[in-house]
This record gives C-alpha cells, sequence and structure tokens, in this order.
C-alpha cells in the first residue's frame, strides 16, 4: 500500500448525514477535498442551491441532496426507497445525524427522550443495517458513526443524549465483530467540545465555558474543519485494519 494513494477516494460515494452545518459539513467537504462525491441527507437539506452543495462542487465533486426526517422511521425507508430506485449503493456511510435536549433528569420528558433516542440511536441503526445489506453483497464499505465524549461520560442535563451515545458504543462494536470479516469497516469519531449549534449554551454560559476551556489540554475548542482529517482516514484504505474502534477528536479531554 502507498499511503499517499492510500487516503485517495476518487470515485467513491460518501453518503453523510446531517452535513447541512456544523460537523457533519467539515466531514462531508473533508470526503469532498480527498475525491469522493457526497450525497447528503438531514430534514431541512434544500433540493438545490445548499451552501455544503456549492462548497462539494466547487471542489469538481458531485453533490446528491436528499431530505429524511430522522426522528420518523417513515421518513426514513422512504429516503431509503428514493437511494434504491437511484441504483447509488455508497461506498462510506457517516452516520452524524443527531439531537440534544437539554433539561435536568427529574424533568426530562418522554417526548424528549423519545425524540434523541429516535434520532441518534434507531435511525443511526436503521441506516447501518440497509445500507449495510448492500455493502455486504458488494462485500466492501466504509460506516462510521458520530459519537460522543458522552459515549463515555454521563454529561450534565442530557439524559437522553448520553444514553444514546453510549449505545452507539455497542453498535459500533457489534456491527464490526459481524462484519469486518465481510470487507466492511465500522468505527465511530467521539468529537469533543466543538463550536457548532449543539454547543451554543454552554459557550453562552460564562461559567460552563471557563471550566470546559480550562479543562481541554490543546487550550481550544475543537471546530468542524477539525474532523476532515479523522473522517478521512477511517473512510479510506488507510484504515483498512481498524474496525470496532472510538476515535477521540478531542484535544486531549479525555487523556486528562
Amino acid at each position: 500500500m502507498n499511503i499517499l494513494t492510500a487516503f485517495n477516494l476518487t470515485g467513491k460515494i460518501a453518503l453523510v448525514t446531517g452535513c447541512n452545518k456544523g460537523i457533519g459539513m467539515g466531514m462531508a467537504l473533508g470526503l469532498a477535498e480527498a475525491g469522493a462525491d457526497i450525497i447528503g441527507v438531514s430534514a431541512s437539506m434544500p433540493a438545490s442551491g445548499s451552501e455544503i452543495e456549492m462548497q462539494v462542487t466547487a471542489l469538481g465533486r458531485k453533490f446528491t441532496a436528499y431530505q429524511a426526517d430522522f426522528s420518523d422511521r417513515n421518513s426514513i425507508y422512504a429516503f431509503l426507497q428514493k437511494l434504491a430506485a437511484s441504483g447509488v449503493v455508497p461506498d462510506i456511510l457517516v452516520n452524524n445525524a443527531g439531537t440534544i435536549m437539554r433539561s435536568p433528569a427529574a424533568e426530562h420528558s418522554d417526548e424528549y427522550w423519545d425524540r434523541v433516542i429516535s434520532i441518534n440511536l434507531d435511525a443511526q441503526f436503521l441506516m447501518a443495517r440497509e445500507i449495510g445489506k448492500k455493502m455486504l453483497e458488494r462485500g466492501s464499505g466504509k460506516i462510521i458513526f458520530t459519537c460522543s465524549l458522552l459515549t463515555f461520560q454521563g454529561g450534565i442535563n442530557v439524559i437522553s443524549y448520553a444514553a444514546s451515545k453510549a449505545a452507539l458504543s455497542s453498535v459500533v462494536k457489534g456491527l464490526s465483530n459481524e462484519w469486518a470479516s465481510k470487507g466492511i469497516n465500522v468505527n465511530g469519531i467521539a468529537p469533543g467540545y466543538i463550536e457548532t449549534d449543539n454547543t451554543a449554551g454552554l459557550m453562552a454560559d460564562p461559567v460552563r465555558f471557563k471550566a470546559i476551556s480550562d479543562r481541554i489540554p490543546a487550550g481550544r475548542w475543537g471546530k468542524p474543519a477539525d474532523f476532515k482529517g479523522p473522517i478521512v482516514f477511517l473512510a479510506s484504505d488507510a484504515s483498512a485494519y481498524v474496525s470496532g474502534e472510538i476515535l477521540t477528536v478531542d484535544g486531549g479531554w479525555m487523556g486528562r
């Protein structure tokens, strides 16, 4: 293997959920910069003219947009039917779409719990199972889940989010155990504290912001662009012998 070509994704198709903004956009751009065409799926994805589409096509890569509400299984199945009808089987699946609902555990409603679990866990497995079937038929594929520091920790006031992300660790490992021998690498990326919409509330709280910032060895919060390298590694031949792993991208948080 030539290491310089191992990272090249030219000719590959990557399906990235939740790529309209934030970490998902950073991942999609990294994959496109490495040569992959992108299928972007999110609840708010416009049919054309999105920022991510413009940036991907500016790189000379193809971008195909789909809408799907990941809290609604019927919507997910409708998207999967459209994808099947197109005849495209992605080489890379990035299960990134997610949500977070904040409240103390004693006040965390059924609605909060159900919505977060349906998007962050149920939809993730459904997508991996259905697209994974096609990858199994082909005998190759890369599946990457967006996990979290709360895959390993409990968090504060985000009990459903922590539960969903902890469960994803077992989904990653369970799928890897079954599929690694069949040519499919299944891994996860666990972001640390990243400057996105999901963390806007924390960044606006001077006490929490300082406490978190002081604990990050890198001395800064992450940015979506910090995920370009990790996602390309896990989506490429460079990670051919890596499976069932959760890669932390956290500025050293988990090592402290």
